[in-house]
């Protein structure tokens, strides 16, 4: 499957996708795609136990389509880290049967670390727990974009709907 908004639910969890070469953070949202969650990190071992891991969460959290993080360059460019890990979202998809989405990961290890020195982690604990995180950063940040889509598509449909209201009585008006 490929990237397509057309294939894309609106509704049901979504599987956030934090891709590294050694771990993968992992976030779950929930079913009216409203709030993401830290779900936890995948230590990868080789192609057949990331395969078996996927399969696993996607089962059990009935997923309907993947959000992968793009590490994206300051300047907006991709290079290796994201090639790699659009390959892995290809992958994924493939594996699943589910569409996929790339959504722009910048920041979301910094904002992580942020939200988790406030909490009485050591260095080594939050290091453990920055990937899954990320992944729920990105994850909302996707969450978030998309919900803006959403409202402002309904308020361009509610202010067409008045003008068309106001034609019509605008035509009558001139009718007496």
């Amino acid at each position: 499957m490929t990237e397509s908004s057309e294939d894309f639910p609106q509704t049901g969890r979504l599987l956030g996708v934090d891709y590294g070469t050694k771990r993968v953070g992992i976030a779950v949202s929930t079913p009216d795609q409203k709030i993401a969650s830290p779900l936890e990190i995948l230590t990868r071992q080789n192609e057949n136990y990331d395969a078996k891991y996927f399969k696993e969460v996607i089962s059990e959290y009935r997923i309907s389509a993947l959000v992968v993080g793009l590490p994206i360059h300051v300047n907006g460019t991709e290079g290796q880290k994201a090639r790699e890990a659009r390959e892995y979202g290809g992958w994924l998809s493939q594996l699943t049967n589910l569409p996929v989405k790339y959504w722009d990961e910048r920041y979301t290890s910094v904002a992580a670390e942020d939200c988790m020195i406030g909490i009485d982690f050591t260095r080594k604990q939050r290091k453990r727990r920055m990937d899954m995180v990320a992944a729920q950063i990105m994850l909302q940040a996707y969450l978030d974009h998309q919900e803006t889509l959403r409202r402002d598509a309904a308020a361009v449909e509610a202010e067409a709907q008045d003008n068309a209201s106001e034609s019509a009585n605008e035509s009558l008006d001139s009718a007496d």
